[in-house]
């Protein structure tokens, strides 16, 4: 699977739109990274904890967003865009939300 955020795949032609596919990860923190990345703060630096779950939850946005367009028979996602939201009461939670189009190409 070819996953780009480019609107084309260079050297290859889209020959089908399958449709617009998302994958959408809900990440809480715990207390000792929300703790660790405290101190970070505190005393600067770069909070490894959080890094480490961001990183973790993106690829598993990137990784359901590619399953979807598998299921729909694409073996290509252009014009992928990848957000981020803070969310829950104490901003403890962490969406991760990766979008585009699946698509076939030759």
């Amino acid at each position: 699977m070819i996953i780009t955020t480019t609107p084309s795949v260079e050297g290859k032609t889209i020959v089908e739109y399958k449709g617009i596919v998302f994958g959408e990860v809900i990440s809480g923190v715990d207390f000792i990274k929300d703790f660790a990345a405290g101190l970070s703060n505190f005393f600067g630096g770069r909070s490894k904890s959080y890094e480490g779950e961001l990183i973790e939850a993106r690829e598993a946005a990137l990784r359901e967003m590619e399953k979807r367009a598998s299921s729909l028979g694409a073996n290509a996602i252009v014009g992928v865009d990848i957000d981020y939201e803070v969310l829950g009461q104490g901003g403890n939670m962490m969406m991760v939300t990766a979008s585009g189009t699946a698509v076939f190409v030759e």
